[in-house]
C-alpha cells in the first residue's frame, strides 16, 4: 500500500480503503483523561495569559467547539471512538496497571520498559485542584462546561469528574 511510504499522519488525508487497511493492521490504544483535568493542566501551563481560571474558561467557551484549541477540544472530536475500534482505552491515573497489561500482551518485559508512575499522588493532586478551581466557576460556567464535554462524559467512565451531573 502507498500509505506505508508516506509521511502523512492524519487519517483524513487517506482514502477509505487505505484507512481501513491501516486501522486493521495496528493495535489501537487511546489514552483518555478527565476533560476538567485537561483544562486545569492547560490553564496551569499558560499561567499569566488569563488572570483567573474562571476567565480562562470563559475565553475558551467563547471560542466554540470548532475554533477551540486541541487542548480544549472534546476527546470524542479528536479521536473518533465511535468510528475507530480501539483495542485498548487507557484511563489517566491507571497507567501502571494498564501499560503493564499492554506490554505483557505484546510479549515485552514489563519491568525493563515501564518508568516509575506516581498515579496515586497525581490523582490526589488533581482531586484537590479540581475542587479549588471548580469553586471559582459560576453555575452557568459549570453548566456550559458540562454541555461542552457531554460526549466525552458519555463515552468514557469519568464518573468522578466535576463535570458529571
Amino acid at each position: 500500500y502507498q500509505w506505508r511510504h508516506t509521511k502523512e499522519t492524519q487519517l483524513s488525508k487517506f482514502n477509505q480503503t487505505e484507512i481501513e487497511a491501516m486501522l486493521g493492521s495496528y493495535t489501537k490504544v487511546l489514552f483518555v483523561r478527565d476533560p476538567f483535568h485537561r483544562l486545569i493542566t492547560t490553564f496551569l501551563q499558560g499561567m499569566g495569559i488569563n488572570p483567573s481560571f474562571s476567565s480562562f474558561v470563559e475565553d475558551g467557551l467563547g471560542s466554540g467547539i470548532r475554533n477551540a484549541s486541541v487542548d480544549w477540544k472534546p476527546l470524542v472530536s479528536l479521536c473518533l471512538p465511535c468510528l475507530v475500534q480501539y483495542d485498548y482505552v487507557v484511563m489517566f491515573g491507571f497507567h501502571r496497571q494498564e501499560l503493564s497489561h499492554l506490554l505483557r500482551r505484546a510479549g515485552l518485559s514489563v519491568d525493563s520498559l515501564l518508568p516509575k508512575f506516581t498515579d496515586t499522588q497525581v490523582l490526589w493532586t488533581y482531586r484537590w485542584l479540581s475542587e479549588q478551581m471548580f469553586s471559582e466557576l459560576s453555575a452557568q460556567q459549570k453548566k456550559k462546561l458540562s454541555h461542552f464535554y457531554r460526549w466525552d462524559l458519555s463515552a468514557f467512565p469519568f464518573s468522578s469528574s466535576y463535570l458529571s451531573d
